[in-house]
């Protein structure tokens, strides 16, 4: 089966986003310029560079009320965001931060998981996550788009500051059995990264013995 990406793939949902798996979620929060925060989590994410730190998500689409969606709003506006590692524990309300609120509807209220404020920048954290980062904006990346009404750019942030709980620790190592991040998959899917296993890095030459 070979699809075109500009043609009708006539299959019953479209198969790009279950091929790039598994996904990080990025779950961002904002503050608005009027102090409203917004939460909200997107399947497109990831970091791009290690010194210094960065790290990016990508949204396409508009807000219900026209315009770009609060994150990138306020982003804008701000220049701020954080980045809440989203759990198994946390997945439920993670999908509810996904609701189409208004704009002047702070989604920790909505969906309500409480807040804890941040270190170096405005926009609170998810108090119930077990790490976070910290984030002022880096740059804008416009990207392709359909039609020039249309919203779809990258954001790129630099990694200020780094909040992880202890208990998520093991050896002074982040450990991923106790962390149980959820990643994004293809259509509703999720999935729960509980396990995983080292290989070493090769030198050279190559041996496999």
């Amino acid at each position: 089966m070979f699809i075109p990406t500009d043609q009708p793939h006539g299959l019953p949902h479209n198969p790009f986003s279950a091929l790039i798996v598994p996904r990080p979620i990025g779950w961002i929060s904002t503050l608005s310029a009027e102090g409203v925060a917004n939460l909200s989590p997107y399947s497109f994410f990831n970091a791009v560079a290690y010194e210094p730190p960065q790290v990016m998500f990508s949204c396409s689409g508009q807000h219900a009320e026209g315009g770009p969606k609060d994150a990138v709003k306020n982003i804008q506006e701000t220049g701020e965001f954080v980045v809440n590692l989203a759990t198994w524990d946390l997945r439920h309300v993670m999908s509810d931060s996904s609701t189409p609120a208004p704009r002047d509807v702070d989604e920790f209220e909505a969906v309500g998981i409480e807040k804890a404020p941040s270190e170096l920048v405005s926009p609170p954290r998810v108090k119930a996550s077990p790490a976070h980062l910290e984030c002022r904006l880096s740059q804008f990346v416009s990207l392709a788009k359909k039609s020039d009404d249309a919203t779809n750019v990258m954001v790129i942030g630099e990694v200020l500051g780094i909040h992880i709980d202890e208990s998520v620790m093991t050896d002074g190592r982040v450990d991923v059995r106790k962390l149980r991040p959820v990643s994004r998959l293809g259509y509703l899917d999720y999935a729960l990264i509980d396990d995983c296993f080292e290989i070493p890095r090769p030198g050279w030459p190559l041996n496999r013995d």
